[in-house]
C-alpha cells in the first residue's frame, strides 16, 4: 500500500497547542498628522516672511482644484537661509518622500500637510539650484523624470532555463504597456498571488531593471515604488514592519496611486496649513 500523502494529525478537544499560529507580521504604526514646531532659534522677521510665503501659496490654493493645470507654487530659491529654514521645520515631513537620478538629480519630500510638497533640484556637484513649494497630487518631476528614462518598448532579454511564467507575465507587461493611455486606471499584476518561481523573477528584474526615479511611501509600513526600463511600468512592493516583503506587484500606470495624494488631502491641508498661519502670525 502507498503511503497515505495527507498528514494524519489529532483533532477534537485536548488535541491542540497552546501556540499561536505563527503569521506573517502585517505593516503597522500608521502616521497621523502632528502640527510640526518652530525652530527655537528662528528670528521674528524670519517667521514673518514664511508666514507670506505661505499665505501666497495658501491663495492661490483656495483658488484652484488639487488637479490644476498650473499647481500653486512657492518659488524659494530667493529667499535667505532663515526663511528656509522656518519653512522646512514648519511644514515638517509627510509620507512620501522621492528622488531622481537622470536626466536631472530631484528631491521631493511631501510635507506635513498632505497633497503640498518641496521640490529641491540638485546640481552637478549636489548644491541646490532650485527650492519650490508645490500643491498637488504628486510633483510633475517624478512623471518627467520617468518619460525621460524609459522606453517605450523592451528588446526581449533570453530566456533563463527552469522558468515557469516569466515569459507569459513579461509579454503581458509588454502588451498593457503598448496600450496604455493618460489617466486609464492601473493594471496591476500581483505576483504574490500567482504561481511564479524564483528564476520567473529574476527573468523579470533582468528584463525590466529598477531606474532613475525611487519613491517611499510610509503607511502602514513602507512602499516603494520604483520605475521600470518601460515606460509608464513601475515596481511597487509593500514591506511590513521588520521590511519583510508582503507584496510584490508591477503596476501599468501614469504614477501609482499609493504615491498619489487624493482631492481630500488637499482640501484637508488647505484648512489645516490656513490655522497653522494663523499661529505663525501670533506668535
Amino acid at each position: 500500500m502507498k503511503p497515505f500523502p495527507i498528514p494524519v494529525v489529532p483533532v477534537g478537544p485536548g488535541s491542540q497547542t497552546d501556540e499561536a499560529p505563527d503569521y506573517l507580521a502585517m505593516p503597522s504604526g500608521m502616521n497621523t498628522f502632528q502640527a510640526p514646531r518652530l525652530p527655537e532659534a528662528a528670528s521674528a522677521a524670519d517667521i514673518a516672511r514664511a508666514a507670506e510665503v505661505l499665505e501666497g501659496l495658501l491663495a492661490t490654493m483656495r483658488s484652484q482644484p488639487i488637479d490644476a493645470a498650473q499647481p500653486a507654487t512657492a518659488l524659494l530659491d530667493g529667499e535667505s537661509a532663515g526663511v528656509r529654514e522656518v519653512l522646512t521645520q514648519s511644514l515638517g515631513f509627510g509620507e512620501v518622500s522621492a528622488f531622481t537620478l537622470a536626466p536631472t538629480r530631484v528631491r521631493v519630500q511631501e510635507t506635513a500637510f498632505a497633497a503640498l510638497w518641496r521640490v529641491l533640484e540638485e546640481g552637478v556637484a549636489g548644491q541646490i539650484v532650485a527650492d519650490r513649494l508645490v500643491a498637488g497630487p504628486v510633483p510633475v518631476e517624478l512623471y518627467a523624470a520617468m518619460r525621460a528614462t524609459t522606453l517605450p518598448e523592451l528588446s526581449l532579454p533570453p530566456l533563463l532555463p527552469n522558468m515557469m511564467n516569466g515569459e507569459a507575465l513579461l509579454a503581458e507587461v509588454q502588451q498593457q504597456a503598448a496600450r496604455h493611455q493618460a489617466g486609464k486606471p492601473a493594471h496591476v499584476i500581483n505576483l504574490t498571488l500567482l504561481p511564479v518561481t524564483d528564476t520567473d523573477l529574476d527573468y523579470l528584474y533582468g528584463a525590466l531593471g529598477h531606474r532613475e526615479v525611487s519613491i517611499l511611501s510610509r503607511g502602514y509600513g513602507n512602499c516603494r515604488v520604483t520605475s521600470t526600463r518601460l515606460a509608464n511600468v513601475w515596481w511597487v512592493q509593500y514591506f511590513n514592519s521588520m521590511d519583510s516583503l508582503i507584496l510584490n506587484t508591477i503596476e501599468v500606470v501614469d504614477m501609482p496611486e499609493v504615491v498619489l495624494a487624493a482631492a481630500e488631502d488637499y482640501a484637508d491641508s488647505i484648512e489645516r496649513l490656513g490655522e497653522y498661519i494663523q499661529m505663525l502670525k501670533e506668535g
